[in-house]
This record gives C-alpha cells, sequence and structure tokens, in this order.
C-alpha cells in the first residue's frame, strides 16, 4: 500500500478541523468569547496538538516554533508592522467621526475585544504557520508556493467567520479577505525566516484589533 505524504496527512487533518468548524457555526451561535476561548482551542489547536504529539511524537511547542529564544526580535518586528495596521485604523476612526474615539479605547468592550484578538491569533497562527505552513515546507523547501498554499487555506478557514458577520458587506468584505491573504503571506514569510511563531502571532493580533477599531 502506498505510503500517504505528509502533505496529505496535514490536508487530513485541516479537513477534520474545516469540517468541524463550519458545522459548529452554522449550528451554533454562541458568545464570540465562547467562540475564542474554548471552540478554537478545542477545534484548531486540540487535533494539531494530538497529530504532533501522537503521531510524529515530537514536542508541540518545539515543532510549532513557540518559544521565546528572539522574543526582543520578535516583539520588534510584530509591533512595527502591527503598529501600520493601528495608524490606519485611527485615520479610519478619524475620517469616520472626525475625532479619535478615546472613549472607545477605554471602553471594556474594546477592552474584552483586545484579548480576545490575541486569543483568536493564537489559535489560528498555531494552526495555519505552526502546523499547516511548517509541515508544507518541510515537504517541499519552497518558500514560495508553501506560502501561497497555506495561505489559501487559511483565508477558506475564514469563510464560516467572514459570512457571517453583518458588518461586512460589499466591498469591505473584498478588502477583508485581500487583507488576510496579504496578511498571511507576509506572517508566513517571517514565520519562516526566523522560525519563530510569536511574531506572526503578535502581528495577526494587532490587525485584529485594528479591525475591531475600523467597525
Amino acid at each position: 500500500m502506498k505510503s500517504v505524504s505528509r502533505t496529505q496527512q496535514v490536508l487530513n487533518v485541516y479537513g477534520v478541523i474545516l469540517i468541524l468548524w463550519s458545522v459548529y457555526r452554522w449550528k451554533l451561535a454562541m458568545p464570540e468569547w465562547f467562540d475564542e476561548l474554548l471552540a478554537k482551542p478545542f477545534i484548531f489547536v486540540l487535533p494539531v496538538y494530538w497529530y504532533i504529539t501522537h503521531r510524529e511524537n515530537k514536542s508541540f511547542l518545539q515543532d510549532i516554533w513557540l518559544h521565546t529564544k528572539k522574543l526582543s526580535g520578535d516583539m520588534y518586528i510584530g509591533l512595527s508592522i502591527g503598529a501600520v495596521f493601528i495608524i490606519s485604523a485611527f485615520f479610519v476612526q478619524y475620517i469616520k467621526h472626525s475625532q479619535f474615539a478615546i472613549d472607545f479605547l477605554m471602553s471594556r468592550g474594546f477592552i474584552v475585544g483586545v484579548v480576545l484578538a490575541f486569543a483568536t491569533a493564537l489559535s489560528e497562527e498555531i494552526l495555519s504557520r505552526g502546523f499547516i505552513l511548517k509541515k508544507f515546507y518541510e515537504e517541499s523547501k519552497n518558500i514560495y508556493l508553501s506560502a501561497f498554499n497555506a495561505s489559501v487555506l487559511f483565508i477558506i478557514l475564514h469563510i464560516p467567520i467572514l459570512f457571517t458577520i453583518p458588518d461586512l458587506r460589499g466591498t469591505l468584505l473584498i478588502i477583508v479577505l485581500m487583507t488576510d491573504f496579504t496578511l498571511s503571506l507576509i506572517n508566513s514569510f517571517i514565520f519562516l525566516d526566523r522560525k519563530s511563531l510569536l511574531a506572526p502571532i503578535l502581528i495577526h493580533a494587532i490587525y485584529n484589533i485594528a479591525i475591531l477599531m475600523y467597525l
């Protein structure tokens, strides 16, 4: 019997996650905090953890490159790129309201949103970068093809989410999809270059915060 390739194994895990996530989003209407703090870690991260620790017999954190060996550099890169998103969000806020919405930034809803933004980034980056992208690259050794394919799967994973947000329609939805794809490519190159998941998590989290400010 022909052995299953690493890429096919990864796609099988991804397929199970996508089905579970789609059914969850379709059948259940849970609060956002439940989605990000409980559902995503269970649906996105647990299968990855099982595959790495049981099928490959590897250390989970070590295999997904989640470490603090390059903490200062990761923080610098993450905050520098994230600053672009935040500045643009402030600009949009000023255009919409003719002022910076300081009250909104100090509100309980925004603070909760920041916490959820980091939780979302952690789960999604573990799956999309630490697992899918890394396994693709280990097999193909092609950084561009691996980054592109992982980014396509990243966008597909977001379809059950993006198409259920009432405020995302028309041109704004297209912009968000294109920006998400660009974000995924950037994070993929940074992840493979630095061999660290921290910078992509930070960039992703700040991007989520900026989206919260846009809406």
